[in-house]
């Protein structure tokens, strides 16, 4: 057998201007991908108030963006196909600066929600798309480059956590009103540079096949992969929606209450910067899972038994645990070959996976709201954690989501086999010719 390593061939194209200024596109992206999300937790009292909502209704009002994520996502490979990628997140990002400004101004809850769903058009699209981005210009430095995107997504979610009750404070009646339109404003400039990136910054689909999101359902790895986002996207979701207000409801003030989520959010930020880099090392992938696992469960178990003893420890803890964001993501680039496939798999895995996650925040509304208690929230993300160490397992197990598409040749071609390695390193092709092999065994 004649075996030769050779570099993966550098894309056509690249110019290191562009790619920069993609790079900065793609980080200011991630910055506003959460705050017309995380921004609600923090209010959500006046909110209520200001609308006069129930708990139910401020059940859906959490739930809502993340059933957004999952129905919207799904528009983002089309339109990636047949328009530009800097056009589509233009026009998605502006859509976002239109939608929270909408949901600042609402004055009933039916305008609030269609200001929820315009905004969150631009952090759908966003959710599955950098992925594929990554992927496309990136494909030397993907460990880098998520994670300096998911740590820009952490450090605007943890701001907006930060300064919305603040905010709300300093504007005085119907302060809250503020708190959730002021972010249009670093959505309209993320957009405006999406605008100057050039036609061709780098890297572009070259002769890959399209693959179908329904074809990747019969993927065990894309289901596994699919089912763990959901459920750590559901964890976050109740995390960012409902701790505060618990927090308020245990006693605590709600500047305190708004202290302690901000902190959760905080954390985030330098897990964040270091996942993926970890993720990328096979032999971590599963001890990095345990340790995030262990995480959610103290956490959760101690903000149960001790919401007002230590909270600062547990918080803090669940905001380490939020760390499977970034591995997800980083995993959904490891386990397919090609852009298209990434955008294929992020799609799935995303857009479903948003569909599990909504229920979460839903259920904890209902649930409060008929029992008047929070044991019931406690009690699904618990379970949510056993789910996810079971998923993150399968998640973990070294494969390509293209082997397991029925009809479909990812590696093989003209009685030569191609292995590509992963890794935060330039990839690398190793090119197997099998004409003069000897037979396995």
């Amino acid at each position: 057998m004649t075996r030769t390593a050779e570099p993966a061939a550098a894309t056509p194209g690249t110019h290191g201007r562009g790619l920069l200024l993609i790079g900065v596109a793609i980080v200011l992206t991630a910055l506003n991908l959460r705050t017309a999300v995380n921004s609600v937790g923090p209010v959500l009292e006046e909110i209520e108030q200001g609308l006069d909502l129930s708990s139910s209704l401020a059940g859906v009002i959490t739930a809502l963006p993340v059933l957004c994520f999952a129905a919207l996502g799904f528009a983002g490979p089309p339109l990636s196909a047949r328009y530009r990628d800097s056009h589509v997140l233009f026009g998605a990002l502006a859509a976002m600066a239109a939608g929270l400004v909408l949901r600042g101004v609402a004055g009933a809850f039916w305008l609030f929600l269609l200001g929820t769903v315009i905004a969150m058009t631009g952090g759908a699209l966003g959710n599955v798309l950098l992925p594929s981005l990554v992927k496309r210009y990136f494909p030397h430095r993907t460990g880098l480059l998520v994670g300096a995107y998911s740590t820009a997504m952490s450090v605007g979610g943890a701001v907006v956590a930060v300064v919305a009750q603040p905010i709300a404070d300093a504007a005085g009646s119907e302060g809250w009103r503020w708190a959730l339109a002021v972010w249009a404003v670093p959505a309209l400039v993320a957009a405006v540079v999406w605008l100057a990136v050039p036609a061709r910054p780098g890297g572009s689909p070259v002769g890959q096949p399209t693959v179908r999101v329904r074809a990747l359902l019969r993927s065990r790895t894309a289901v596994a992969l699919a089912l763990f986002f959901g459920i750590q996207a559901m964890e976050a979701y109740v995390i960012a929606g409902w701790t505060a207000q618990y927090l308020r409801d245990a006693g605590l003030s709600a500047a305190a209450a708004g202290l302690f989520l901000a902190v959760a959010l905080v954390m985030i930020v330098p897990v964040n910067a270091v996942v993926p880099a970890l993720t990328v090392r096979v032999r971590l992938q599963r001890p990095l899972l345990v340790f995030f696992l262990v995480c959610y469960l103290v956490g959760w178990l101690g903000l149960w038994i001790s919401p007002r003893s230590a909270t600062l420890l547990w918080t803090g803890l669940l905001g380490v645990a939020m760390g499977t964001f970034a591995m997800i993501l980083t995993l959904i680039g490891l386990r397919a070959r090609t852009p298209e496939t990434t955008a294929a798999l992020s799609t799935t895995t995303q857009g479903f996976g948003y569909l599990i996650a909504a229920a979460g925040p839903l259920l904890v509304g209902v649930l409060r709201g008929s029992t008047g208690s929070y044991t019931g929230m406690f009690v699904l993300v618990l379970v949510g954690v056993v789910l996810m160490a079971v998923t993150g397992w399968l998640c973990t197990h070294q494969r390509f989501v293209d082997d397991e598409v029925p009809g479909r040749t990812s590696a093989r071609r003209c009685g030569e086999e191609v292995v590509e390695v992963a890794g935060a390193e330039a990839p690398v092709v190793a090119h197997l010719r099998t004409d003069d092999a000897s037979p396995p065994g």
